[in-house]
């Protein structure tokens, strides 16, 4: 079996991260930062970070035309957090210049939990690996999270904010979309970069392999 060569965009985020967690579920991992290294991935992490300064940099390396023209292609593209931004097709709360790469038909809300100082973990249910042999809850950190306000009829949710935490307690953002998939494309709201759960990882990797 061949072994994936996944990029993760190194321009902003947790590049490192995202990179040592690929090469944990077995994909060869690589950092991309040029269009020529752009155009040898078989699939590509957009990490979280600034999701304004991404969009920015996108632009300055030249890069935001030929992912573009990549993911049209069919180019297999996870989005985490600020990633999932750049892969919506409109956006709520950017800002007055702030471009998308598109591709998702989603609308995401940036910013939707609120600050910093908000951040928090949780264990969620996400379809296509929750619900495989094994399964389980996935670990999850949502820092500075969107969340998608709405999904077109191609995306398939695979994971929302349960009614209560783990505590019991009643959570103010239930239900709201954290984590999607449309065809080759897969965004999610948190960072399992930071968990130690490499699921996530692996399904897209899995996602790759399959393409």
């Amino acid at each position: 079996m061949i072994t994936p060569t996944i990029g993760v965009l190194a321009l902003q985020g947790d590049v490192r991260e995202h990179l040592a967690a690929l090469e944990s579920v077995g994909a060869r991992a690589v950092a991309v930062r040029r269009p020529a290294e752009l155009s040898a991935v078989d699939g590509l992490v957009l990490p979280g970070g600034e999701s304004t300064t991404i969009d920015k940099l996108l632009r300055i390396f030249e890069l935001r035309d030929p992912l573009q023209a990549r993911i049209k292609e069919g180019l297999p593209v996870y989005g985490s957090c600020a990633g999932m931004i750049l892969l919506a097709d409109r956006i709520l709360d950017g800002t007055a210049d702030q471009q998308t790469v598109g591709g998702m038909d989603v609308v995401v809300r940036r910013n939707a939990f609120g600050r910093q100082v908000d951040s928090f973990e949780t264990d969620l249910e996400v379809t296509g690996i929750s619900d495989v042999e094994g399964g389980g809850p996935v670990r999850t950190a949502f820092i500075r999270a969107p969340w998608i306000e709405e999904a077109g009829r191609d995306v398939e949710v695979l994971a929302r904010i349960p009614a209560v935490d783990t505590q019991g307690r009643p959570v103010a953002a239930a239900g709201r979309i954290v984590a999607a998939r449309q065809g080759p494309l897969l965004a999610t709201s948190f960072h399992p970069e930071i968990t130690g759960d490499t699921r996530v990882h692996g399904l897209f990797a899995g996602m790759v392999a399959g393409a």
